[in-house]
């Protein structure tokens, strides 16, 4: 229950009202997803002599006598790492995680550290990694089996999404199956089901487990609040929001909760509970985030601007910022400043994103817009940075041809 009790704590971004209308989708796909509280999971951070006891490690036999010096050293990296990570230094963290790897290369506490760093900065493919290595390395480590379970209901464009949601639940069974009082657990394995489209009694289930479990646990009921919705019993739904809004007393719970209101289009619902989180923590870069594209699908993108600025400067590593305020200017009209964004973009996309980053809600669409105001070379110029995005892109190829005609 300890152990529960500190991850439950830790978990608890043409017309302008057509380009909105379009963004609300793309939004959607390219940010938390049909996942929740993927975007906005925190997982505690590794325990360390002064912070915990040490994760279950493999039973090994010794060949040598243990480099106590050694151990002293990295528990002193793991600590710098979770004190950066606190203060969202996260440049400063990922260091100390990778000092940690360079000490001792299969050490699962600095992967999972790693990953945390990564999964704060919606870094999903590289969270994904770190997780996968200290899961390898610390089979038995039920935080960072759940932790993985979060990042994989992720949708990653160009990913094979299927069976990564056939993995995240197969991970998230292992950890029930490894501790079946972790509430958590449970929760996260009710997510993992649904991500696959599964909406029955199973899902319920895993979600009942978690409340029955964890009385006071207030995502879980938001999460079954939705799985209810989704198989027709909207009237038991609606009181179990309301009851995991009350039980909610801190940031990323509330945030949790208003990203489960986003995946049934409760915009409207969602935006004061992001207010009241951001109250209590205005650092929050997933609810600056989630509040920023909240506005953009309420029509009001002059407002997002700044919430999504702030998460940017909090989290420089972060594409989706990037790209939702980089849509939210093309939102506006504003050509120049979405030009700028998607540059600073580039060099934090995937090779998927940066397809993503030459379509219609990228340069494309910023070419588009120079057209239309009659600024030609700009437009040329937009174009042909799409172009190198994605090559093969014939659409492209023509507009690029027709600009230079």
């Amino acid at each position: 229950m300890r152990s529960h009790a500190i991850l439950k704590s830790a978990l608890v971004s043409l017309a302008v009202c057509c380009l909105l209308t379009l963004i609300c989708g793309s939004a959607l796909a390219q940010g938390v997803g049909d996942d929740i509280g993927a975007g906005v999971f925190k997982p505690k951070n590794p325990e360390t002599k002064r912070r915990g006891p040490k994760p279950v490690k493999p039973v090994v036999k010794p060949t040598r006598k243990p480099d106590t010096a050694l151990d002293d050293r990295i528990d002193d990296l793991l600590d710098k790492g979770n004190d950066a990570r606190d203060a969202k230094k996260y440049a400063e963290a990922q260091t100390a995680y990778e000092d940690v790897l360079k000490l001792r290369a299969h050490d699962a506490r600095g992967a999972y550290g790693l990953g945390n760093v990564y999964t704060d900065q919606r870094r999903w493919e590289d969270a994904e990694k770190a997780y996968r290595d200290a899961v390898e390395w610390g089979p038995k480590n039920v935080d960072a089996l759940v932790a993985l379970s979060v990042v994989l209901v992720q949708p990653v464009t160009g990913a094979n999404n299927a069976k990564r949601f056939a993995d995240a639940q197969s991970f998230a069974q292992r950890a029930v199956q490894l501790d079946p009082k972790n509430a958590v657990a449970w929760d996260r394995l009710g997510v993992a089901i649904q991500s696959r489209g599964t909406f029955n009694s199973e899902t319920e289930h895993a979600y009942r487990q978690a409340v029955e479990l964890d009385p006071q646990f207030a995502v879980a009921y938001a999460h079954l609040g939705r799985c209810l919705r989704r198989l027709g019993k909207g009237d038991e739904a609606a009181p179990l929001y309301d009851r995991a809004i009350e039980l909610a007393k801190d940031p990323a719970t509330l945030i949790l909760i208003a990203d489960s209101l986003q995946a049934e289009q409760q915009w409207d619902q969602s935006e004061p509970v992001l207010r009241k989180a951001l109250e209590k923590d205005a650092r929050s870069t997933s609810a600056l985030y989630l509040l920023g594209r909240t506005l953009i699908v309420l029509k009001r993108p002059q407002e997002s601007e700044g919430y999504l600025k702030t998460a940017i400067e909090l989290s420089p590593q972060s594409f989706p910022s990037y790209n939702l305020l980089g849509q939210a200017y093309l939102a506006l009209g504003r050509y120049d400043d979405a030009e700028k964004t998607y540059n600073s973009a580039i060099d934090l996309a995937s090779p998927a994103e940066r397809k993503q980053l030459a379509g219609a809600f990228g340069f494309e669409g910023v070419g588009d817009g120079y057209l239309k105001a009659k600024r030609k070379p700009d437009a040329a110029r937009a174009y042909r940075r799409a172009l190198d995005l994605d090559p093969d892109n014939r659409q492209l190829q023509s507009k690029v041809s027709k600009v230079r005609g």
